[in-house]
């Protein structure tokens, strides 16, 4: 009676949707972290330090760039 009850066939299951959730979770955490970083930085070189504002804001724009261009995905060799 249990093995009428089971459609599960070992292998066939379609994984596409679990693909694009995964590589959507792993952007927004790769993207998020960058971001909070960022603002760590402005924040604490805005209010610890003598840098001022303009100083801060270049700060951190240099590492969003440097983020961005170290974090972006790679072109896989099969595409």
């Amino acid at each position: 009676m249990s093995a009428e009850a089971s459609d599960y066939h070992h292998g066939e299951m379609d994984v596409a949707e679990h693909v694009k959730t995964y590589r959507l979770f792993d952007a927004l955490s790769k993207y998020g972290a960058l971001h909070v970083a960022v603002l760590v930085l402005f924040f604490t070189l805005l209010f610890c330090t003598g840098t001022g504002f303009f100083g801060s804001l270049v700060a951190a724009l240099a590492l969003l760039v440097a983020g961005i261009f170290f974090l972006r995905s790679k072109p896989s060799a099969g595409r």
